[in-house]
């Protein structure tokens, strides 16, 4: 089973969009069962929140499933339970370094750099367009999946 974690800041906006995404994804391709997704953030402020209003109204737009999410914080041993650790941003691969103390691991990738675009996916918690980050999320997610399956 090839394990994915997302992370980002919080654990309510972009890694649990990505999360849902993912494992839709999953399903319609037939992958239950050979791929699992979880999300994580680095901080600790939502800690047992679900996904913040934003992300459930937009994962429910596109009729994607929500069960199940709830934040958690990204923790040392992430490092050695998953086999892709898939940042939002920069910041949030910096800490995810800091946190497992493995700089450059070929298995932390930000999620945009497998992209054209290769550049940060902006966090809505402040910039309020849940739309920019699910497009990104979206194209990103797909990205990954090939890339996964490629390589299985």
């Amino acid at each position: 089973m090839v394990k994915v974690l997302f992370v980002c800041l919080g654990n309510i906006c972009r890694s649990p969009m990505a999360e849902a995404i993912m494992r839709d994804l999953i399903e319609k391709e037939g992958f239950s069962g050979k791929i699992s997704v979880d999300s994580a953030g680095t901080g600790s402020w939502h800690i047992g929140n679900p996904p913040h209003k934003g992300t459930l109204k937009k994962l429910a737009e596109y009729n994607i499933s929500t069960e199940g999410l709830v934040a958690r914080q990204f923790s040392e041993k992430d490092f050695d339970e998953y086999d892709y650790i898939v940042g939002m941003d920069e910041s949030n691969i910096r800490n995810i370094y800091e946190m497992t103390g493995k700089p450059e691991a070929p298995k932390i990738i930000r999620l945009l750099d497998l992209t054209e675009a290769k550049k940060d996916v902006p966090d809505p918690y402040y910039t309020g367009d849940f739309q920019e980050t699910y497009d990104l999320v979206s194209e990103g997610c797909q990205v990954l999946l090939e890339k996964i399956k490629s390589e299985m």
